[in-house]
């Protein structure tokens, strides 16, 4: 009877937490209590919630599930009429299943290899090399996540589709635009939409016409391997999903993961006396995250079992990967930060067909920023107490609004 009283409570989603780096204390008692939960989104619109580890990699990973919101019934939600992200044309000028979704990740996943990686660092180690120093020449106490954490994933991701580094504050506008559920108006999110649109629409005919050493030029002048070559609408969907994505998650990942380090500075210590800890110490990051963002939707298409459940067809189910990510069933000691864990089989980046293309790119950029932090500061503190630190209200993908930090 516990459990049909708490499934009769609809919460406002996202859930408040106690502060910026500490989880809802709501996420245990649905995990154990409610495994299939009602929210109401920004939009006002009901959904269902799951915070558990096997469901929410199950659902996540189900191939006849959607991620778009664009069927008849689908939960908005964003506050604006347009439903966000989930529901613009970006999200849908990409094919989100069967052999197009395939060969589409085919073609642009060659670009994301370990060996592209290994390649990339160098480069990715003398940007953060250079923001650092302008940081370190500002002078402390300063805002790490913006002299290091927003610039350095929008020039790499910039780089990498051979978009000119002088147009990156217009795709800083653009991602919130289309990121942030609640800042903007529907008219202000249309706006920067076709904006958007436009400006990628004309940097691939740039590129159709004057190719580079590039992921665009590369699928515009290539053909899959069926001899095709990507549609105009999926080679602007291509563009404007990697630098949305390519720039917000990261660059809000750098801000939280040094915040996560430094706000039990026996972490941060640990790490300074030994380097071979950061690849395990960002993916604990990852999975440690309290606020990686509402999560991912799934339009669930047909009647399904979930948590001892049927979620009839029709339902939108956000699946909550950081609330999944603590599960006490899936990882001992889940609400400590082990800088050693391994294995760790966290799903920060989802899981199944479509999980993030960019994961690579992103642990990279991450491991790099963590070394040169290490290297270059490694008396690195928080400038503010850890409860003082803020989050980005309304935005999809979580953040800090600032990390001010002194060494």
């Amino acid at each position: 009877m516990a459990m049909e009283r708490d499934q009769e409570k609809v919460l406002d989603y996202p859930i408040p937490a106690p502060s910026a780096l500490e989880p809802p204390q709501e996420w245990e008692r649905l995990r154990s209590g409610c495994p299939v939960a009602r929210v109401t989104l920004p939009s006002g619109d009901e959904a269902a919630l799951v915070t558990r580890y096997e469901d929410v990699k199950r659902l996540l990973a189900d191939p006849r599930f959607s991620r778009r919101l664009t069927g008849a019934g689908a939960a908005r939600i964003a506050a604006n009429e347009s439903g966000g992200v989930f529901s613009s044309e970006m999200a849908a000028s990409v094919p989100d299943g069967g052999e197009g979704h395939r060969r589409w990740r085919r073609e642009v996943g060659t670009w994301f290899t370990a060996k592209r990686m290994t390649a990339l660092r160098p480069g990715i180690r003398d940007m953060a090399e250079g923001l650092i120093d302008g940081m370190v020449e500002t002078g402390a106490p300063a805002d790490l996540k913006a002299h290091l954490g927003f610039p350095l994933p929008v020039w790499v991701i910039c780089d990498l589709l051979g978009v000119p580094e002088s147009d990156r504050d217009r795709f800083s506008y653009w991602s919130d635009a289309l990121l942030n559920l609640t800042r903007y108006t529907e008219e202000e999110v249309s706006a920067a939409q076709e904006e958007f649109f436009a400006y990628m629409s004309g940097h691939i005919e740039r590129r159709r016409s004057d190719p580079g050493d590039d992921l665009l030029s590369a699928l515009i002048t290539g053909t899959t391997e069926d001899g095709a070559k990507l549609t105009d609408g999926e080679l602007v969907g291509t563009g404007m999903g990697l630098l949305v994505a390519g720039h917000e998650t990261t660059a809000n990942m750098i801000g939280k993961m040094v915040a996560m380090l430094l706000s039990d500075r026996s972490r941060w210590e640990r790490l300074v006396e030994d380097r071979s800890l950061v690849r395990t110490a960002v993916e604990e990051a990852l999975r440690f995250d309290a606020d990686s963002g509402i999560g991912l939707p799934r339009f669930v298409t047909e009647d399904t079992e979930l948590g001892g459940e049927t979620v009839p067809a029709g339902t939108t189910v956000m699946c909550a990967m950081a609330a999944a990510n603590r599960d006490t069933g899936e990882f001992a000691d889940a609400g400590e930060m082990v800088l050693d864990r391994a294995p760790n089989r966290h799903i920060a980046f989802g899981a199944g067909a479509h999980s993030c293309l960019g994961q690579a790119l992103a642990r990279t950029e991450l491991q790099v920023v963590l070394e040169v932090l290490l290297d270059r500061l490694p008396t690195l503190e928080l400038a503010v107490p850890a409860g003082d630190l803020e989050r980005v209200d309304g935005l999809a993908v979580g953040g800090l609004a600032t990390v001010p930090v002194r060494w």
